[in-house]
């Protein structure tokens, strides 16, 4: 997976859980959970929505890795490079 494709992945589960959020708002550096007002709850899907959507297993250890949209595509490339 590339940038733009872990970032459409991205907004594509965030518009599944608040469809009025604009993830084009948000820089790649800046807490989503602050930038676009998720709550807990609302992170917690967020994660598993990325599991869900890119078929892989994140651990509990691993989410706050995912809070910044630069962190969800090292996440991603990084677990994309260890894939069999």
């Amino acid at each position: 997976m590339n940038a733009p494709q872990i970032r459409a992945i991205a907004a594509a589960v965030l518009a599944g859980i608040a469809p009025e959020i604009d993830l084009s708002t948000v820089s790649d550096d800046e807490d989503l959970r602050d930038a676009l007002d998720l709550d807990s709850m609302d992170f917690l899907n967020f994660v598993i929505g990325l599991g869900q959507k890119t078929g892989r297993k994140i651990r509990d250890e691993d989410a706050p890795r995912l809070r910044t949209l630069a962190g969800i595509t090292a996440y991603f490339s990084e677990t994309a490079a260890k894939a069999p």
